[in-house]
């Protein structure tokens, strides 16, 4: 155990469970290296240093690797690759919040706000998975950082009862569309959940359905209405074990763009179909935290972008002033 001098750096030498370990202290200056030294060992006897040693040895493209073999949803090997052109080279050591602001700043002046949001919580959630589940590291850079993009370019469209009605009267081409379509209007699950979608987890008994995993990492059960309940009773099960919909997210998309042509609607994403759910439910007043809940929002922010679809329920609120004033008083000084 000890310093010695290799070339013109100091390292140090010693031995820990039976393993031999060297380390350069990254100076040729004695008296640093001696107080780096002294720093390391203090480290070491506090369980510090390992945690360290792998996030100066991890870079980050091998924590992206790993991420997208186990944890990839469906846009992050697209979302990735602006995040590996910047911080490839970079050890996670390395990674803090300075640099991500370095690069939120970079992004914000090539893309809108909310593409830097959706890069950033990518990012944000390697990290996480990175403590949480590999112990690679102890803090996570991204979560000192603001960068909510609260309802800027908030994508605000949703189907007119109408589109609706002119939607599902076109997909009849391929047969599992139309009742895709109806899980998609009727539950608000976004696309990925969809076709993740297994038969043990529709209860047509209980008429509830059960995402087991959502965006959030938690599981939301979501009623039936009884129009969803029967379209899925006659459905046809291929395997009571196997996916409702056993089709990609290609065939899903190309299908889905021929029955917008053919129906003439224009504007419309697939998501769009989880806007037209929220907004249906907030139009005819559901409560907030309800809508909430439905969708398996993690916080009502995300929610509050339906409020302005039912300014009646805001009424309540000032109705209360009424009743802090006498009105036959204000008739009597009118007459």
């Amino acid at each position: 155990m000890g310093l010695y001098r290799r070339g013109k750096t100091f390292w140090f030498t010693m031995m820990y469970q039976g393993r031999r370990m060297q380390e350069s202290l990254g100076t040729d200056d004695k008296r640093l290296a001696e107080k780096i030294y002294a720093k390391t060992l203090t480290d070491i006897i506090e369980g510090r240093y390992f945690d360290s040693a792998k996030a100066k040895n991890t870079f980050f493209e091998e924590m992206v690797e790993k991420y997208l073999e186990e944890h990839a949803h469906s846009r992050d090997e697209h979302t990735v690759k602006k995040l590996l052109a910047f911080f490839k080279g970079y050890t996670l050591f390395e990674m803090n919040t300075r640099l991500v602001a370095e690069y939120r700043n970079h992004r914000s002046k090539q893309v809108k706000p909310a593409t830097v949001y959706q890069e950033l919580a990518l990012l944000r959630r390697m990290f996480n998975v990175a403590i949480r589940e590999w112990e690679w590291i102890k803090d996570n850079p991204v979560s000192r950082l603001s960068f909510s993009v609260g309802n800027k370019n908030a994508r605000d469209r949703w189907l007119t009862m109408e589109e609706e009605g002119r939607l599902l009267e076109q997909a009849t081409n391929p047969q599992w569309m139309r009742t895709l379509l109806m899980v998609a209007l009727h539950t608000g699950m976004r696309r990925g959940e969809i076709l993740g979608l297994v038969w043990p987890s529709v209860d047509l008994n209980r008429r509830a359905i059960t995402v087991e995993r959502s965006k959030n990492g938690e599981k939301r059960i979501i009623p039936m209405s009884a129009t969803l309940f029967h379209t899925l009773k006659n459905a046809k099960v291929r395997g009571i074990a196997g996916t409702v919909f056993p089709v990609s997210v290609r065939s899903l998309r190309v299908a889905f763009e021929g029955v917008l042509t053919k129906a003439g609607i224009e504007n419309c994403r697939f998501h769009d179909l989880r806007h037209t759910f929220a907004t249906r439910l907030v139009q005819n007043g559901v409560d907030l935290y309800k809508v909430k809940e439905l969708l398996g929002h993690k916080s009502i922010t995300m929610t509050m972008r339906y409020a302005h679809h039912y300014p009646e329920s805001l009424r309540g609120s000032v109705e209360v002033l009424d009743r802090c004033y006498n009105f036959t008083t204000f008739e009597a000084q009118e007459n």
